[in-house]
């Protein structure tokens, strides 16, 4: 059975944005693998990958080749999980060492969503601590920056007779400008740690404290 905080992960509204023109050589990368072609021939998705990306979507993802290094991968955004119908998108920094569904790819298979932006709903809480009420809709990335890359495990499903990869969204506590807005935010890495990260040897624990916590946000529609 998914625990209290895993099933919450679920439900996290977190979608992320992919400008075209930004990442065209990475996404054209991606689609040119046989992979994805085998994806969208006996899954039936889209190969856009960009756009507004939905838990399910297939992204541009960026996880160890057989050497270790960086390297383009198509994925869908999403764990399955018996306990569930609906795709497990996120998973809790602060829990993910420990829990059985995550802590091998936590230790062995780690990647990076490349992205423009993250988006977040506003979520009131009634008194009694539940959600209750979802607001205004924000655009959301790093401060002086137009790239956002957020962290996040992979792992292989079979889908149909086919070998997937599917990847999860790490999150972690929002800091205290985001937390009016959700009390969860993506991890989100440093640029020069990317590889790092990537990398099976890395050490997430630590790579992970350095991530980015300034943000600047917008509404929008």
């Amino acid at each position: 059975m998914l625990e209290t905080n895993e099933r919450s992960a679920i439900f996290m509204c977190t979608r992320f944005y992919v400008e075209p023109a930004s990442y065209q050589s990475l996404i054209a990368r991606a689609q040119r693998i046989q992979l994805a072609n085998d994806i969208m021939v006996k899954l039936g998705k889209p190969l856009t990958m960009c756009g507004e990306m939905r838990p399910t979507d297939v992204a541009a993802v960026l996880a160890p080749n057989k050497d270790g290094n960086v390297s383009v991968f198509p994925m869908l955004w999403g764990f399955s999980h018996e306990a569930t119908d609906a795709p497990v998108v996120n998973c809790r920094l602060e829990t993910v060492s420990q829990k059985e569904m995550w802590k091998d790819s936590w230790f062995r298979r780690r990647c990076v969503i490349p992205c423009s932006w993250y988006f977040e709903w506003e979520h009131f809480r009634s008194p009694d601590g539940k959600r209750s009420k979802v607001g205004d809709k924000y655009l959301i990335q790093p401060k002086d920056s137009y790239t956002t890359m957020l962290a996040g495990l992979y792992r292989i499903e079979e889908r149909r007779g086919l070998q997937v990869p599917v990847f999860s969204v790490l999150t972690r506590d929002a800091t205290e400008e985001l937390r009016a807005i959700h009390d969860r935010m993506p991890v989100i890495l440093r640029r020069e740690d990317v590889a790092a990260w990537v990398r099976p040897d890395g050490n997430p624990q630590e790579i992970s404290q350095r991530a980015l916590t300034e943000m600047c946000f917008e509404k929008t529609g």
